[in-house]
């Protein structure tokens, strides 16, 4: 795969032994002065102090630096960790000369441990040295925790005649929902994109993709995903009226939701990737209701993961997914092109046989017809394995 490096973005990455030695797990990102930044962070109540002072940051002043740290989530540990995140702040304004509030912290790892704050001011001389514009594979593999595979998208497009790059990273493997699912994602682009219209873009592209995946139904503390417009491209917008928004708009959103797909084909312990398409709903948020119903449903995961083509497991959760007054005669579902439900019941044409193909392929659609109406959504999920509970279960050992 071709990773394409973006003007005016230049990556670092060290090893501080945060919590395993010899391991890259501090990432340094410089933003091209007069970029522009968007982002959005996580909705758990319990957000982490990173989450907090990057907030705080962003709303204050232009980013000059990202500094990313897996290992340790800084997340439960009250005002000292705040503390200890405004610390590590500090240690890339004093070495690369800027104002503290220029720099948004990110961190994923264990909930509930104090940070060292002297491991990074003792990488940050390193750091700052070895900033390239080429070490989005480095940053990709230096943000990872659970996850076993880095991930990262990279595309070059043309918009206007003008070619765009747009590149980025994303780690999360489990503790996986929307309202971001623990998840890190960073995408940038050469594009001069007004902030606001940048923000705009992101929402749009974070609702189809990391908002709308699962692997396990936990929202973590930490969850944020930025998008950055570097400016140093050809491509020029302002408005979303802009001859070429809704382009640029669309590929951001492609880069997004391939990023989103690599986290739950990544998933704790998964085996399969599995898609649930829900049509003809009322409401999207009732197409999202079923998607999510059986998404989360552990009977329907683990299912998936023994390949067993138990479609009652599916019939439960739709029935159980909060939708009232709606004929359950006239709803179908299928697997992958499998009818196995309509009328009420089992399809006249349904054979264990034909449901059993679908089960034992790697990638399964499974698709609700609500017949209720013209809404729809899209979710993605994973199978439920022995794997995921022995992952999880020593996670701290």
């Amino acid at each position: 795969m071709n990773i394409y490096p973006v003007k005016g973005i230049r990556l670092a990455s060290a090893s501080a032994g945060i919590k395993y030695a010899d391991r890259e797990d501090v990432v340094l990102m410089e933003l091209q002065e007069g970029a522009a930044t968007a982002a959005v962070f996580t909705q758990n109540a319990f957000c982490a102090a990173p989450v907090t002072i990057a907030k705080k940051h962003l709303s204050e002043a232009s980013p000059r630096y990202l500094l990313i740290n897996s290992g340790n989530a800084n997340a439960g540990t009250g005002e000292p960790g705040y503390r200890d995140a405004m610390e590590t702040c500090k240690s890339v304004g004093a070495a690369a000369a800027c104002a503290m509030n220029q720099i948004l912290p990110f961190s994923t790892g264990v909930i509930g441990q104090r940070m060292e704050t002297s491991k990074f001011a003792a990488v940050m001389p390193r750091l700052l040295e070895t900033l390239d514009e080429s070490a989005w594979d480095k940053a990709a593999r230096a943000i990872m925790t659970t996850d076993t595979v880095e991930k990262i998208v990279s595309k070059q497009t043309e918009i206007n005649g003008k070619l765009v790059t747009i590149t980025g990273i994303s780690k999360g493997s489990g503790m996986i929902h929307p309202d971001m699912a623990t998840m890190l994602a960073y995408v940038a682009s050469d594009a001069k994109v007004e902030a606001g219209l940048l923000q705009q873009c992101l929402n749009d592209a974070v609702s189809p993709s990391f908002n709308s995946i699962t692997v396990d139904g936990d929202t973590s503390t930490n969850d944020a995903c930025v998008l950055v417009a570097s400016g140093e491209g050809e491509l020029t917008l302002s408005d979303s009226s802009d001859a070429g928004y809704e382009a640029f708009s669309q590929a951001v959103r492609d880069v997004c939701m391939e990023l989103a797909r690599k986290i739950v084909l990544d998933g704790e312990g998964a085996t399969k990737l599995i898609e649930i398409q829900v049509e003809q709903a009322l409401s999207d948020q009732e197409a999202r209701n079923v998607a999510f119903t059986i998404a989360h449903s552990p009977l329907v995961k683990t299912a998936m993961f023994a390949s067993d083509p138990n479609w009652g497991r599916i019939l439960a959760a739709v029935g159980r997914a909060g939708i009232t007054d709606f004929d359950i005669d006239r709803i179908k579902i299928w697997l992958g092109d499998v009818c196995i439900v309509e009328e009420g019941g089992v399809a006249a044409s349904y054979t264990e046989e034909a449901g059993q193909s679908v089960m034992d392929q790697a990638e399964i659609t499974i698709r609700i017809d609500l017949a209720r109406g013209k809404a729809a959504s899209r979710v993605l999920t994973c199978d439920l394995s022995y794997d995921y509970v022995k992952i999880n279960a020593e996670y701290r050992t």
